[in-house]
């Protein structure tokens, strides 16, 4: 531990403990009800978020005194149990807004699927650093897509479709081990046809993707050896095209399609289910440059946006802080990204620094779907903003995926790397 201490990125410790703070700061200001409560007070919501901070550090020092072979060593029980964890939901869970995601101690919680994120991070680094371990063989993929596959569907049976998503993010991870860019870019594409679909029809988006693969075709007309792929792919993308609305009417869910509604006309339904996102872009702008002042904000004030101490906190700090605040947070984001991205690519060993890479990836996702989601960019997905949203299993959950791999890279010389 004495050794870790010297050792550790005090950089990144730095970012972690200042946008724990300003989160606190920000649930502060949105919950406080009665300025004679105290801030220790554990029947606010502010009391308890400082409690959890507080046991953050606890958590944190057990994670940096185990020893860091020992996260390798027993990666696959680690993973197990959070697997059984997940199971337990479906049987001793407790459902909250619909969603049975949490265990009930008392007045406590906790959500397991918090901490499965670092329990799969650390199964997936053990797999791809295994002996002949290649992801460009397509066994090796199907491997390591069934590591990811287990947890997704148990956390969609709660039904958890944010959390679920979040865990897709270690294809980054994959992708820098060697995983073939083709399920990256075909993601893109599904994505792109599928608003595409719903912003301009079938037909028009047919013709457009059409269009673009004739061109395609016609450069590599030479070379008939190359045509075979973009043929079959222009014929696969039309089919998945004109599935689009058979998928929209008859897969997707009422308030998964309201989002999608949302998205593509911010300006209906602001009453319904366009309220969060339209409350949410007023508190952002009305903030303009400097903010309205700590605790001044008339949106928080009026509680015109629902879950602003969770999902949508950074509404607070735009309305609060203003446009300059909201970047110092944003770079204060971005820094720790790129401290983590710099940390995982100066690591040897091919478990540490995919697993650095797992924790950019998953802490990255929540950041920019958070942040696009309460800015109106991309469709309400209810996950929160790390280290910053209120919520005691999603603060402890990230604190062991940062800490974890911060101890990996401390002891980076001694591991062999």
């Amino acid at each position: 531990m004495n050794n870790t201490f010297f050792k550790i990125d005090w950089l990144s410790v730095l970012l972690f403990l200042l946008l724990a703070g300003l989160g606190w700061l920000s649930i502060y200001s949105t919950t406080l009800s009665d300025p004679s409560n105290s801030i220790i007070d554990l029947s606010t919501l502010y009391g308890k978020q400082l409690l959890w901070i507080l046991l953050s550090v606890v958590i944190i020092i057990f994670v940096l005194s185990i020893e860091s072979k020992f996260y390798e060593r027993f990666s696959a029980i680690i993973y197990i149990i959070a697997l059984l964890s997940l199971l337990g939901l479906l049987f001793f869970g407790k459902t909250i807004n619909g969603q049975t995601a949490w265990y009930s101690f008392g007045s406590f919680s906790l959500q397991p699927a918090e901490f499965a994120k670092a329990a799969v991070a650390l199964a997936v680094a053990k797999y791809v650093s295994g002996l002949n371990v290649n992801l460009q063989k397509f066994k090796h993929q199907i491997s390591v897509f069934l590591i990811l596959a287990f947890p997704i569907s148990l956390i969609l049976l709660q039904p958890d479709a944010g959390s679920a998503l979040v865990y897709l993010s270690i294809f980054i991870a994959l992708y820098r081990e060697g995983l073939p860019d083709f399920y990256i870019w075909g993601a893109l594409l599904v994505i792109v046809l599928f608003v595409g679909v719903l912003l301009m029809g079938s037909v028009l988006t047919s013709i457009i993707c059409g269009l673009i693969f004739f061109i395609i075709i016609y450069f590599r007309k030479k070379q008939s050896k190359k045509i075979f792929k973009p043929i079959l792919a222009a014929i696969a993308c039309i089919a998945f095209i004109f599935s689009v609305n058979f998928i929209y009417d008859n897969v997707l869910k009422p308030h998964q399609k309201e989002r999608f509604e949302v998205l593509i006309n911010p300006n209906t339904n602001n009453k319904s289910s366009g309220y969060n996102l339209y409350q949410s872009e007023v508190a952002i702008g009305s903030g303009g440059l400097t903010g309205k002042g700590f605790l001044n904000g008339t949106q928080k004030q009026g509680k015109f946006v629902p879950e602003q101490h969770t999902d949508y906190i950074f509404t607070t700090v735009g309305e609060e802080w203003g446009f300059l605040g909201s970047v110092v947070v944003l770079m204060l984001f971005i820094l720790l990204l790129s401290r983590i991205l710099f940390l995982a690519e100066r690591q040897k060993r091919i478990f540490s620094r995919t697993f650095g890479f797992c924790v950019f990836g998953i802490l990255f996702i929540h950041f920019f779907v958070n942040i696009g989601m309460v800015t109106g960019l991309i469709p309400t997905i209810g996950i929160p903003l790390p280290f910053f949203s209120y919520g005691g299993s999603g603060l402890w959950g990230f604190c062991i995926l940062l800490f974890v791999f911060l101890k990996l890279d401390a002891d980076r010389i001694k591991l062999g790397s």
